[in-house]
């Protein structure tokens, strides 16, 4: 099942060596549909191991990348999504020593998000297994939502042991901010904020692999 976990990150390699890593998946929407959006993938849990892998060429079998060659999938990422209509200031960061890669880009609405995540699988950036049509939303219905993604538990159940290990600590949070106040919303699970303007999901990445927790959601603004 090696070749079911780099459909899943084929972006980022490193991730394949190690089951400490959180993934932030956060996104700031307008009352007119623009917004930011942004991606963090943070292995610093398991900086002191990586740092230790980076030295090797092999380990468990798994080639193990180059920082040079993790950086030109970053940049070949940002370029792609630059020429993707739509969307524009993309920004990249990449910290080796701490093991914390970012990216982060404006949208004139949510849809070029999944125009750009298209994009990137199109390119062989993103595996053909990470989900494109993320977001939906409807301005004059004022709702918006968080799609449903396809299930991996049949492919995961078919994995070894030691590739199972791989989602073991692997968190994933997900983070979506309104500059509109929220009426309600379907999933439960999403933590509304004070002040009605944010909801958050945090869950280990196996919980939604195995279907314990559901990030689909439609959200009703006042």
């Amino acid at each position: 099942m090696k070749t079911f976990l780099k459909q899943l990150f084929l972006l980022i390699p490193l991730l394949l060596l190690t089951s400490c890593f959180d993934i932030l998946d956060k996104v700031n929407v307008k009352a007119d549909g623009s917004g930011e959006y942004t991606i963090i993938l943070n292995a610093s849990k398991s900086k002191t191991r990586l740092a230790s892998i980076s030295k090797m060429e092999t380990i468990n079998g798994k080639k193990v990348p180059k920082k040079s060659e993790i950086e030109a999938k970053i940049n070949e990422a940002a370029k792609i999504l630059k020429a993707t209509s739509g969307i524009s200031n993309v920004k990249t960061s990449m910290d080796f020593d701490n093991y914390i890669i970012k990216l982060s880009c404006n949208f004139k609405n949510i849809e070029n998000i999944n125009s750009g995540l298209k994009q990137l699988k199109a390119k062989n950036i993103l595996g053909k297994m990470v989900p494109t049509q993320i977001y939906s939303q409807n301005l004059a219905n004022k709702t918006f939502t968080r799609n449903k993604i396809n299930s991996f538990r049949s492919d995961y159940d078919k994995m070894s042991k030691a590739d199972k290990e791989i989602f073991t600590d692997a968190k994933y949070t997900s983070i979506m901010q309104f500059e509109n106040s929220i009426k309600s919303q379907t999933n439960s699970s999403y933590l509304l904020s004070p002040n009605k303007k944010a909801l958050k999901l945090e869950a280990n990445v196996l919980d939604f692999i195995l279907q314990k927790k559901q990030l689909q959601n439609t959200i009703l603004f006042q």
